[in-house]
């Protein structure tokens, strides 16, 4: 049981704070005033009994004890919203059939999580999920395999196929971290390392080839490789350099030892995840389904990448409906 005085608003407006450092900027995060901020943090750590916020300071620096209690007060409130967010799915009972595609970078992290999400909530429905690359999954929502399937965008309409963005998953340049190269030598072709490509049949290879092509930059195709994570071990090995997206680096999470992740010269380009559902699945299923995947990529996903590369900002972000 919690102490008296420690609440749930209270930890969330703690988390806020540290974040921003602002009870100004807390206030518009929270939608609370900044007397009220200021005394959810008083109650806060009266209850505690502890300092948690230099207030001397500014902006605000968190104490140790505050530091302290952020690392355990931010695994609860993810925990928590988290669950919300699979509530979010549950009314999904009257549904007698759901076929599900998910791009297969997500098998690490969000699939694991989704799937039994969507199964506790079908009872008596013939689920079907499948793991496939996005231009497989987009071929079978054209051909109307599948009810829904959360992938990369093309950037082409679909007839009869409704679209709900979910996420915005910058490019990114990635090196073998013993070559200490530079990513403007990397861009120009200088030095020893060959560019390692995704098998051209893939709608990331084509996504990056674009934008290379746009920059006027060319690599001889002497590597071109099917399986991300096998592209990101020769990248570990020293083989060669690539380019990837944020959520396919933090996928690689076994090979980050041994590499380094740098950003792309402006104008960088981005790949948009998106949950796709066929026009007779308009109402509130999809968008159900498509909230929970924006809180559990938050969650497992985006924040992670996010604290491994904060220079990332706001271009690694969800999109909300």
């Amino acid at each position: 049981m919690f102490k008296k005085g420690v609440t749930l608003r209270g930890i969330e407006v703690f988390e806020a704070l540290a974040r921003s450092g602002s009870v100004a900027d807390t206030a518009k995060l929270t939608g609370l005033s900044q007397p009220a901020v200021s005394q959810q943090m008083s109650n806060l750590e009266s209850a505690i009994g502890a300092e948690l916020i230099d207030h001397k300071r500014r902006p605000m620096r968190l104490t140790p004890a505050g530091q302290n209690f952020l690392r355990r007060a931010s695994a609860a409130l993810a925990e928590l919203r988290l669950g919300q967010s699979e509530l979010s799915v549950m009314d999904l009972a009257h549904l007698e059939e759901l076929s599900f595609g998910i791009i297969d970078d997500f098998d690490n992290d969000l699939t694991p999580r989704l799937a039994p999400a969507l199964a506790d909530s079908l009872e008596g429905c013939r689920f079907r999920m499948i793991t496939a690359g996005s231009k497989e999954l987009i071929c079978a929502m054209q051909e109307r395999s599948l009810h829904m399937a959360l992938s990369a965008t093309s950037g082409q309409v679909m007839d009869g196929v409704l679209e709900f963005p979910v996420a915005r998953d910058p490019f990114l340049i990635v090196a073998p971290r013993a070559a200490n190269a530079r990513p403007e030598t990397l861009l120009m072709g200088e030095g020893p390392l060959p560019f390692l490509h995704y098998a051209s049949d893939q709608l990331i290879a084509r996504q990056i080839d674009s934008h290379l092509t746009r920059q006027a930059h060319s690599f001889q195709k002497r590597f071109e490789i099917g399986s991300h994570l096998a592209l990101m071990a020769m990248v570990a090995r020293g083989i060669g350099w690539s380019i990837t997206t944020s959520l396919g680096y933090i996928r690689a999470l076994e090979f980050h030892p041994a590499l380094s992740a740098y950003p792309l010269p402006a104008p960088a380009p981005a790949r948009q995840i998106s949950l796709f559902a066929g026009a007779e699945w308009a109402g509130n299923v999809p968008t159900d389904i498509a909230q929970s995947i924006r809180h559990m990529m938050q969650t497992h996903m985006i924040a992670p990448v996010a604290k491994q590369l904060p220079w990332l900002g706001d271009s690694l972000c969800l999109i909300e409906g």
